[in-house]
């Protein structure tokens, strides 16, 4: 078996405006540093609405669908907008993610990354914001407990912004185990290591700004101890590639070795729980550190599955 790579060209579809950090340019940065690795490469399909409809709304859908212009762009807050091609886009970003799913279930590959955006993990239940439209890492959670039938689902997130959205999503669910490492103070605010979900299911691990790769994988260390104990027969990452010390938007310190270094020990942990991985791009805005982290990430899934 080896590492399935989920995408679609509709990612390039999703436009936003001149300057925004979320832009087309960071799908071409994460597929050219991954173009010569040797992936099961598959079509990210659009989610059906009965997936969507797992963690959001039918009146939230609806809202999107009649937000998306003929042109140029809506604005849904400051940071997140619609052009024409911006639900096939995320449509795809969850159906990838959910592709995902059903493929390392089935046994199919040992393990997926799915290359999509807009990202995902900021978007809550009835609320798109943070670049993100649908909550795709809860949505493919939520795929796996309620039509897989699985019992325990992990969803491990290393992007530098908290994962809001997911951990909304997921707060009542005692399947679900969420765990974020994020610099705070910084956008959106959430995440203090006191929110633990309603079930004391979710860890939170508030960096502060400057800190290195080190005390990062020093931290996941201490996560994965409290997830190895909640024992998930699938992990879901929320690949994030913005704690780089090159990212504009926040003041980690790490670096392409930190990224690869915090997926080996995810991966690690899962294989010993015979747990596969799926994997779900989500921040990361300096392009040649997106690429270059990207490709470190998806290099440690490879080496995984071998």
């Amino acid at each position: 078996m080896t590492t399935a790579l989920f995408t679609h060209p509709d990612a390039e579809r999703h436009i936003t405006p001149p300057g925004h950090a979320e832009q087309v340019a960071r799908q071409a940065a994460v597929l050219d540093a991954l173009a010569d690795l040797p992936l099961d490469r598959r079509e990210a399909p659009r989610a059906d609405e009965v997936e969507i409809l797992r963690c959001h709304p039918q009146s939230y859908l609806d809202r999107i669908r009649g937000a998306i212009p003929d042109e140029g762009w809506q604005m849904l807050d400051a940071d997140t907008h619609l052009s024409p091609g911006s639900l096939d886009a995320a449509l795809r970003g969850a159906g990838g993610a959910v592709a995902a799913v059903d493929a390392v279930l089935a046994g199919e590959v040992a393990n997926a990354f799915v290359a999509m955006r807009p990202p995902g993990h900021h978007a809550e239940r009835e609320t798109p914001m943070g670049f993100c439209i649908f909550g795709n890492a809860a949505i493919a959670a939520m795929r796996a407990l309620d039509h897989h039938g699985l019992d325990r689902v992990a969803v491990l997130d290393f992007d530098v912004h908290h994962g809001n959205g997911t951990q909304a999503l997921l707060w009542d669910e005692r399947r679900a185990f969420f765990a974020s490492s994020h610099q705070m103070p910084l956008y959106p605010g959430t995440g203090a290591a006191g929110e633990r979900g309603a079930h004391g299911q979710m860890v939170n691990v508030p960096l502060r700004p400057g800190t290195d790769g080190a005390a990062g994988q020093a931290a996941w260390r201490d996560i994965l101890a409290r997830c190895r104990d909640f024992a998930p027969q699938l992990v879901i990452v929320s690949a994030g590639f913005d704690a780089h010390a090159a990212d504009p938007l926040a003041q980690l310190n790490w670096d392409d070795d930190d990224f690869a270094a915090i997926t080996r020990m995810i991966c690690d942990m899962a294989a010993d729980l015979s747990a596969p991985v799926v994997s779900c791009l989500e921040g990361g805005y300096d392009l040649d550190a997106l690429g270059r982290s990207a490709r470190a990430h998806v290099q440690v899934l490879l080496e995984a599955q071998e």
